[in-house]
């Protein structure tokens, strides 16, 4: 009967190809078991000191934008030059729809057969947060790998979107040609993340609406703050479904990541980001270890009955709460 794998042996299959070995890794750390836990950070550290570097490039767009049959043609292109691939998912409702990733591999025909492709779909949570942290690790992994780029599409909307800016060097947003409509119906925030915008659909009857969509969104572009990044976020047209426009945007990602590297921000960003993760995993633990234990929960059902009938104001509670918390640590 075969024993268990070892995390020496997830470690040496990972970083020697193993990609079986690499889809049980990443099972491994997105378990809630506590007995998979020490073994998941021996993995994730080992992983860590590789110091290997992908492109971690984030991929958001509105409904109907096209994720996939760009990630299915931009991804290919990448392929064929003899660069891998990652594509990952950051997606809470996974837990109702298995995945949105799995049904939109009908769109990404191109990749799903590709040897240099892996495709990995987030793991099932109601917890966006949760989903996030397994995101984050199978990141890592991908990158001990040694993907050359590691796509993170982002499936959910608002929150989904500021997480992947946290755990990517670039972010891609895609829009539709209708530039009007469009921006009403997305955040400026999301604007303001964007590294590069990309129209896609800009074929055919579209494409005078597609290029009246760039000049517009570049100019609203200028109304944003400039950045550290020394970098003007470039707007292209594209067409996924036709493939163009598609080298043109390699050569403003190579530029990107050309600029963030010599200039020092690629390596700045990464440490921002591990604090940034460190703040929110330490947020993470401790409402876990807070919501676990039961005294507390009866504590606070008490509280909120006097909050509710003005015998203690919301702040004090919080204080109280947080003070028996801290006795029993």
């Amino acid at each position: 009967m075969r024993t268990a794998v070892t995390s020496d042996e997830y470690i040496q299959g990972i970083l020697g190809g193993d990609r079986i070995l690499l889809s049980k890794a990443i099972t491994l750390i997105e378990s809630t078991r506590k007995e998979d836990e020490e073994m998941a950070t021996q993995i994730l550290e080992a992983c860590l000191k590789t110091g290997k570097k992908s492109k971690r490039i984030a991929i958001t767009g509105v409904p109907g934008a096209g994720k996939s049959t760009f990630i299915n043609s931009w991804g290919k292109l990448i392929t064929d030059s003899g660069k891998t691939v990652a594509v990952l998912a950051i997606d809470p409702s996974s837990s109702i729809s298995k995945g949105s990733i799995l049904a939109d591999k009908t769109r990404m025909e191109d990749l799903v057969s590709e040897a240099r492709c892996y495709i990995r779909p987030t793991a099932s949570s109601s917890n966006l947060g949760g989903v996030a942290r397994s995101t984050r690790e199978t990141i890592l992994l991908c990158e001990a790998f040694g993907f050359d780029y590691i796509f993170v599409e982002t499936v959910g909307v608002g929150q989904s979107e500021t997480i992947a800016k946290n755990m990517s060097d670039l972010f891609l947003l895609l829009l539709l040609p209708n530039a009007g409509d469009e921006l009403q119906g997305i955040k400026r925030g999301i604007m303001e993340m964007a590294d590069i915008v990309l129209i896609n659909k800009s074929e055919g009857d579209n494409a005078i609406a597609a290029k009246t969509a760039a000049a517009y969104i570049k100019r609203s572009l200028h109304l944003f703050a400039a950045t550290d990044k020394n970098w003007t976020v470039p707007v292209l047209n594209i067409s996924a479904l036709q493939k163009t426009g598609l080298q043109e945007l390699q050569q403003q990602i190579d530029a990107y990541f050309l600029n963030i590297e010599t200039t020092g921000f690629f390596n700045y960003n990464r440490q921002q980001q591990n604090i940034y993760w460190l703040e929110e995993t330490l947020q993470q633990e401790l409402r876990q270890r807070f919501t676990q234990n039961n005294n507390l929960q009866i504590l606070k059902k008490e509280l909120i009955a006097k909050i509710n009938s003005n015998e203690i104001t919301p702040t004090n509670a919080a204080k109280l709460l947080v003070q028996k918390f801290m006795d029993k640590i």
